[in-house]
């Protein structure tokens, strides 16, 4: 029989010393069950989050098509790096929102979800009635971008609490819904607002239709498996740990660099003599590609380890980059488009799942991938600006992708860094 007294206080734990993180404990650390690994239940919350990510990130990778056509018509009269903004804004404000996102679904759970969802939806058809600058700023760039961190990081979260030794591929899995939503959004997208009468409120309008379905269902199966555990928006320890800090480093200059192709090259085609409706399917053949590119990786990454396949597909794709000018025809190009994709659609998965192995209490898997997220969506938030004004000063896109491809590979370096701050080293398989 115990002697303490029911009355004596109890020593906290180190955060709450710290005044850092855990508020409140339903459940000691080593009485959490395992994560399942699998199962129906599983698999059906990893499928509904690829349905957020088809809604949320397979719009979002359409934004090339958009470019080319917003600078064309309605945006005619800005310039490159003033549309850049838009799809940047919205690039970072999907990661950085996820700081607060990832949070609130381990404080909330499934309540994060619904509102946002409705909002996400809402904003589509918003975006349907716009016609200048500013207002597709607000709705594309703000209101849209801001309300996938909401979607996002908490499926995200969700999955990695039904996962722990098939997290890269249940990841995987989940993150390739961006890359089918990315193959048939960005074709319809180029048919309707280049080969068809329906013009662009109409074509945005079918797109929010669309989405309905898919935002339904994941909003059926997406919930946690732990009970609610609340955490503070922002844990400080975690940047003790040189792994976690070297990933975020790494994240931003890869940032920095990948988005180049992803919004420029539909608008680089049609330079080189393209068809614009056929320069439009680009990023679907892009997106086509990456599903395979994040699937196959991330099967890898547990056998071979996470961060050994993060940093060979920055450095890959930094390669690739750089080839990009060099693509003079329509089949150049459109091999082009499918090579990147494929090498590209490690990054972010292999980032999300680097991130999350950094955190040694799954229940704060939602918070750390917020916060590393969305310090390095900061490079998404520069570097198409940077881009646009490096191909409207030099009117062409080589200095463009020469600073991108720099800046993707000097990203992948820095996770070898990461490799030797990690107790396994820089020869493990981490």
């Amino acid at each position: 029989m115990s002697t303490t007294s029911s009355d004596e206080p109890k020593a906290p734990y180190p955060e709450e010393q710290e005044g850092l993180g855990r508020q409140e404990l339903p459940l000691a650390e080593d009485e959490l069950e395992p994560a399942p690994d699998g199962g129906l239940r599983a698999w059906l919350v990893a499928l509904g989050a690829g349905s957020i990510f088809f809604c949320c990130m397979g719009f979002s990778n359409t934004f090339g098509t958009f470019t080319q056509y917003y600078l064309t018509h309605q945006l005619s009269d800005r310039s490159p790096d003033d549309v850049a903004w838009i799809g940047s804004l919205s690039a970072f404000l999907q990661f950085f929102v996820g700081m607060v996102g990832g949070p609130m679904f381990d404080r909330y759970g499934t309540k994060v979800l619904h509102p946002a969802a409705v909002v996400y939806i809402f904003g589509v058809m918003m975006l349907s009635l716009c016609k200048t600058y500013w207002q597709i700023m607000l709705v594309q760039g703000v209101l849209m971008g801001g309300t996938m961190g909401f979607l996002q990081f908490p499926a995200m979260a969700s999955v990695s609490q039904y996962f722990d030794k098939k997290r890269a591929a249940a990841f995987g899995v989940a993150i390739s819904g961006s890359s089918v939503g990315g193959i048939i959004m960005p074709i319809a997208v180029s048919k309707m607002l280049n080969s068809s009468s329906l013009g662009f409120g109409w074509t945005v309008r079918i797109m929010g239709f669309l989405m309905l379905p898919f935002m339904a269902f994941a909003l059926v199966v997406v919930k946690p498996r732990l009970p609610p555990w609340t955490t503070s928006f922002w844990i400080p320890s975690a940047f003790r740990d040189g792994k976690y800090d070297f990933i975020i480093l790494s994240t931003f200059f890869v940032f920095i660099g990948m988005f180049m192709p992803i919004i420029f090259l539909p608008t680089y085609a049609v330079t080189r003599g393209m068809d614009p409706t056929l320069a439009g399917y680009l990023p679907a053949i892009l997106n086509g590609a990456s599903t395979f590119g994040r699937i196959i990786p991330g099967v890898l990454a547990d056998k071979y380890g996470r961060l050994n396949t993060y940093a060979l597909g920055s450095v890959i794709t930094s390669i690739v980059i750089f080839c990009m000018n060099s693509t003079m025809n329509n089949a150049a190009i459109i091999v082009y488009a499918a090579v990147f994709g494929f090498t590209s659609g490690t990054i972010i998965s292999g980032a999300t799942v680097s991130i999350t192995g950094c955190a040694s209490d799954p229940r704060n898997v939602g918070t750390y991938t917020g916060m590393g997220l969305a310090l390095g969506a900061v490079g998404a938030l520069i570097g198409p600006p940077i881009d646009g004004a490096f191909v409207k000063h030099y009117v062409g896109f080589f200095e463009a992708t020469m600073f991108s491809g720099a800046m993707c590979l000097f990203g992948g370096f820095v996770v070898l860094l990461a490799k030797y701050a990690s107790p396994q080293g820089l020869f493990s398989k981490s």
